[in-house]
């Protein structure tokens, strides 16, 4: 049994990864359960890497014992965001893969999605075989957090197409972006979909 992600998403503000780390120390000090400590432990090592505290990071995930299927799969992801944030998407990719792997054994959806997500970004020559993948897990679990991940792999996806000067393919995406966005995203995805729809059709 994993964590609850609404309560990651109230830890969570990713546009302040240091407000973060703190709220995420205090919660893993808090915490009385040893694996869904350690599960909180790995969010502060990601909010270490998102301000570049690679070895702080690393640190962090060494210290954590492997207790549970969802703890790995947390440290492998983890270690894997780091490995790719670094630059080095070639020690991330067999990270996210092993990751996916042991995700879908124990049937923990919103971490095989996040594991394929991360695949998509890590290894763009394969970046549309991973996000077909993680759309075809949603499809099969309806829940609507769970879903919110499609708002993401289609801006992905957009991105990618736009970067490449497909401009009609990233409007597509991002259209699909929206639509996830408004059925089960934030206000603030939404804003985001409307401001990458604009840019690309503007290209268009």
């Amino acid at each position: 049994m994993t964590i609850a992600q609404t309560l990651l998403d109230e830890l969570w503000d990713f546009s302040d990864a240091a407000g973060s780390e703190q709220r995420l120390r205090a919660a893993a000090a808090q915490e009385t359960d040893a694996a869904s400590r350690a599960e909180l432990e790995t969010q502060v090592a990601r909010a270490l890497g998102l301000q570049d505290r690679f070895d702080e990071a690393d640190g962090v995930l060494d210290r954590i014992a492997a207790q549970s299927v969802p703890v790995a799969v947390r440290v492998a992801l983890e270690r894997g965001r780091l490995r790719n944030s670094a630059g080095d998407a070639g020690a991330a990719v067999p990270l996210f893969r092993a990751a996916a792997s042991a995700a879908a054994g124990d049937e923990l959806v919103f971490l095989r999605v996040d594991a394929l997500h991360m695949l998509a970004i890590a290894d763009p020559a394969r970046a549309d075989e991973w996000t077909a993948r993680a759309l075809t897990v949603l499809d099969a679990h309806p829940d609507a957090r769970s879903q919110r991940w499609r708002v993401g792999l289609h801006n992905n996806a957009g991105w990618a197409r736009f970067d490449a000067e497909d401009f009609s393919g990233a409007v597509a995406q991002f259209e699909l972006a929206r639509d996830a966005a408004t059925r089960w995203g934030t206000p603030q995805q939404i804003v985001w979909a409307d401001e990458a729809l604009e840019e690309a059709r503007a290209l268009l």
